[in-house]
This record gives C-alpha cells, structure tokens and sequence, in this order.
C-alpha cells in the first residue's frame, strides 16, 4: 500500500469513527505527538487518546490533503476539523455543544505499511477562542 493510500485509509477510519479501523493502520509501537502535548507510547495510549477525544469531541476532516516524501517513509497530511465540543475536557472551556471549524494538520513516519509515528498541530488558542 503507498503511504498516501495508508494515510487516506486512517483518515476514512476516522471520519466513519472506525477506532478499530484506525488502530489497524498504526504500529504497535506508535509515537504520537499530541499537539501541545507530551509524546505518548504505544497502540494501547493511542487508543486510550481515541477514546478521549471520542467522549469529548464530534469531529469530520474535510478538504484533506495527502503528502508524501519520494522514498516512503514520511507524509504529511492539511484538513480542516468540522466538530462539535461535547464534553467538558479537562483545563479547557466548559462544553455545551459548541461547534467550531479549524484548520490542522499532522505528520507521519512509515514503516512496513503501517504509521509509526504521527504529530498532529492546529492552533489551540484558535479553537479556544471559537468554544468560548
């Protein structure tokens, strides 16, 4: 599969919120750069990260698009995130529904036809400003 396919296939799993769909394009060993964050480890917190951000947030990637470097290992991916703030997260605004449109973007190391690593940025204060 090309890295452009893999990306394309992890960002559809995230659309459809097919967890085990995206959980299945990444390593086990994972790194994951949340933004503004620490790194986190291993396909079990990625997971756990997944399944945060699914009781807090409603969101859908639009006008995504796909990079990627001409040996393979690396890709880049802009989009824009569509969501509603369901849930009150912590050190944040207080969720009331609020909904709020973002550009964003993220980074990925491939290897072997799965991400082994993804960092994700978007503008924090941006969104704070739109949830407030």
């Amino acid at each position: 599969m090309s890295p452009a396919d893999l990306v394309a296939r992890y960002y559809a799993a995230f659309n459809a919120k097919d967890w085990d769909g995206m959980l299945a394009c990444v390593s086990d060993t994972i790194s994951h750069d949340v933004n503004e964050g620490v790194r986190r480890g291993g396909k079990e917190k990625f997971a756990a990260f997944i399944a945060h951000m699914d009781e807090c947030y409603d969101e859908n990637l639009t006008g995504i698009a796909i990079m990627t470097s001409a040996d393979g290992t690396r890709a880049a991916a802009e989009f824009i995130v569509n969501g509603t703030y369901k849930k009150t997260d912590d050190g944040l605004p207080k969720a009331h529904g609020q909904e709020y449109r973002l550009p964003a973007g993220a980074f990925f190391e491939i290897s072997e036809d799965e991400i082994t690593r993804v960092t994700t940025y978007y503008n924090l204060q941006e969104w704070i400003r739109q949830v407030s």
